[in-house]
């Protein structure tokens, strides 16, 4: 997952609801931050982009939006609910977008990264707890850059991250298209996904931790009552 991706039980999200002592969300609000910050506001910025794109149409020249999915984006996770959803909408954005390429020459597309080392995670120990670093590999921030790089500057982006000679598996590039990002590259079709797996830089071996900690919150009496 993302580095906020644990964040829905460490953090103030769905399993400490508005109105509980944990959430940073009002109790008589009509909209949660997560949701304003990983989908609203790229939505907002996509129609921004593409209201200069189009009153530039005229320069020839490609243009490209590239957004941040996840590989929460595939996968369900308890621990997460809000931030999977968002993800999942992501994705749904992007391909909803996919033919203005051809008709506008507007290429949207986004990157879909696993489990980045970024201090997201580092700085907070109550997330590192569900990585198993002898298991478990990060991804570098590094990796993910070179990846959004190449959905802008090339037709085309291979397996191997950096990679410009063509070794290895080729994935065509076009509006719409997700690109996983662990230690290698995925493309990650719209039907049929086998999903992230285990590949290197997909997993947190310990999300039973998290699990575990949404358990003993409903377990808890008067889980979600607000608290006067």
């Amino acid at each position: 997952m993302n580095p906020e991706g644990p964040g829905d039980v460490c953090g103030p999200n769905f399993w400490r609801p508005p109105g509980t002592p944990e959430s940073r969300d009002p109790q008589h609000g009509n909209r949660y931050a997560l949701l304003d910050i990983n989908l609203t506001h790229p939505i907002r910025t996509t129609q921004l982009a593409l209201a200069h794109f189009v009153r530039r149409r005229t320069s020839g020249r490609p243009k490209h939006i590239v957004h941040i999915s996840s590989i929460a984006g595939q996968n369900p996770a308890l621990a997460a609910p809000i931030y999977v959803a968002t993800k999942h909408a992501i994705n749904g954005l992007v391909r909803s977008l996919g033919k203005l390429d051809s008709k506008f020459g507007i290429r949207v597309t986004a990157v879909a990264p696993g489990v980045i080392k970024t201090p997201l995670w580092t700085d907070h120990p109550e997330k590192l707890k569900i990585v198993d670093t002898a298991n478990d590999e990060w991804v570098t921030p590094e990796e993910v850059a070179q990846v959004m790089l190449a959905l802008i500057q090339q037709d085309q982006v291979s397996e191997i991250i950096g990679d410009r000679t063509g070794q290895g598996p080729q994935f065509p590039v076009c509006g719409g298209t997700v690109l996983e990002v662990s230690k290698t590259v995925r493309s990650v079709s719209a039907i049929n996904d086998p999903g992230p797996g285990t590949r290197a830089g997909n997993t947190v071996s310990d999300m039973n931790v998290l699990e575990d900690e949404v358990f003993g919150l409903l377990s808890q009496k008067g889980w979600g009552t607000p608290k006067l």
